[in-house]
């Protein structure tokens, strides 16, 4: 390869060394461009994840995966907003806050992903909706944005392509966890949306990826500082996920709760989380009102019909048919073995038990089945009587009888009353960090 030499900026990497912008550009473009085989580049995300980077370096691997591609284009007209979360069980989020926050005014592209492993992704969700299409060009998501006022789909081979060759590659030689590579990732394709504003929902706990709080604040540091490097305002909230959010598990069930929210019936923490974020998103683009104000008028959408209505135009406007029953399995009691305060709900526990009844994936090509879940009956903090019921599992009675144990075991059940759940345990800004 004539400029750049892959094993030497490998070793300068691997013995501690900052790479110079013109390296990480070169060798993202040469590995995009097929110049670079997929083994030294292995190699290099490799010593990513054990050296780590500089902020200079993880904004210029971002820019570089950025302009690996097509960027949205937009007319003038409304501030352009999105949201991003790291995932975690039972994680509805966007489905109730880019209609949200379009019945309020803004415009949402937002670009979204599949689950793997024991959380769901948002695109899997939509697609319980029968006639649901994902797959829209850029055009179509240009178009749609500017006539309904938000999109959720998948991204277009157009945009971040080297984020995606990247990414299948780090999936399959365990250089995922690493904070410059995430952030990069994550940051490469919301960008491509040409946004003028970012929220971020940094999860921590069982059942997320980054279970640890104070690593989840590392990378919400991470995300805020280079996307304010690279032009779009970002605050991150950090979330606990040390119980799912909302009641339901699974994709049906998540689109049912999430439909409930947007009617202003849906559970209380899912409530709290997207009027936090989307007023995260308001504020910044209307300064005469504060958080507080935000969330109010948040909430009279929700309760006057206006976001459903949002939601409404925006499945249909992507072919789904809401007249349509989402699909439904039998379902099986799961009680509780003892009495006592619920200390914790393993998310961890719960996520593989989905698996294994079929509502997720161990591959990126297996199939989801769209009715299996698991339904909550109980929240952190709660009393539990003994053989109260705690959950339901949605699924063929075979598949549902060799989880109902493991569902049962991710309520920590406790003799003393645990302290009080912290949904949003943290706020981080631009201010924060510098």
């Amino acid at each position: 390869m004539h400029f750049v030499i892959p094993a030497k900026v490998i070793a300068r990497k691997r013995d501690g060394h900052a790479l110079s912008a013109d390296e990480i550009a070169k060798f993202v473009d040469g590995y995009s461009q097929g110049a670079i085989p997929e083994y030294q580049m292995a190699a290099f995300a490799m010593a990513v994840c054990i050296r780590g980077m500089n902020l200079t370096e993880t904004t210029v691997l971002t820019e570089r995966m950025l302009k690996s591609g097509d960027r949205l284009q937009w007319s003038p007209g409304a501030p352009k907003v999105d949201k991003h979360s790291t995932g975690g069980l039972g994680d509805k989020v966007s489905l109730v806050l880019a209609p949200l926050l379009a019945s309020c005014g803004l415009q949402v592209p937002m670009v979204s992903g599949r689950g793997l492993g024991i959380t769901g992704g948002t695109l899997d969700k939509l697609q319980a909706i029968p006639g649901f299409r994902t797959n829209l060009t850029i055009d179509q998501i240009r178009s749609q944005v500017e006539a309904v006022g938000c999109v959720i789909c998948g991204t277009t081979t157009e945009i971040a392509p080297a984020d995606r060759k990247l990414y299948g590659l780090r999936d399959v030689t365990a250089t995922v966890p690493s904070v410059p590579l995430i952030t990069a990732s994550i940051l490469s394709k919301k960008l491509a949306e040409s946004i003028d504003s970012l929220v971020l929902d940094v999860k921590f706990g069982s059942g997320t990826f980054m279970e640890d709080p104070t690593a989840a604040r590392a990378l919400a540091e991470s995300l805020v500082q280079v996307a304010e490097r690279l032009g779009v305002r970002t605050t991150a909230l950090l979330s606990n996920m040390n119980q799912p959010l909302g009641y339901s598990i699974g994709h049906s069930l998540e689109v049912r709760e999430a439909i409930n929210a947007l009617q202003g019936v849906g559970p209380e923490d899912l409530r709290i989380l997207v009027l936090a974020l989307g007023a995260e998103l308001i504020c910044r683009h209307d300064p005469s009102l504060d958080a507080d104000q935000a969330k109010q008028k948040m909430d009279e959408k929700l309760k006057d019909g206006s976001a459903y209505e949002k939601f409404s135009e925006m499945v249909s406007a992507q072919g789904g048919d809401l007249s349509r029953d989402l699909p439904v399995c039998s379902s099986t009691q799961v009680l509780a073995t003892r009495a006592g305060w619920l200390a914790d709900v393993d998310g961890d526990g719960l996520g593989h038990a989905m698996i294994e009844i079929g509502g997720g994936r161990r591959l990126m090509d297996d199939v989801i089945d769209y009715a299996a879940g698991i339904e909550l009956f109980a929240k952190t903090g709660e009393w539990i009587d003994k053989d109260q019921p705690i959950a339901l599992v949605h699924a063929a009675p075979g598949k549902a009888a060799t989880v109902t144990s493991q569902v049962r075991e991710a309520f920590i059940i406790v003799e003393d009353e645990p302290s009080e759940f912290r949904l949003i345990a943290d706020r981080v800004s631009i201010e924060d960090v510098g």
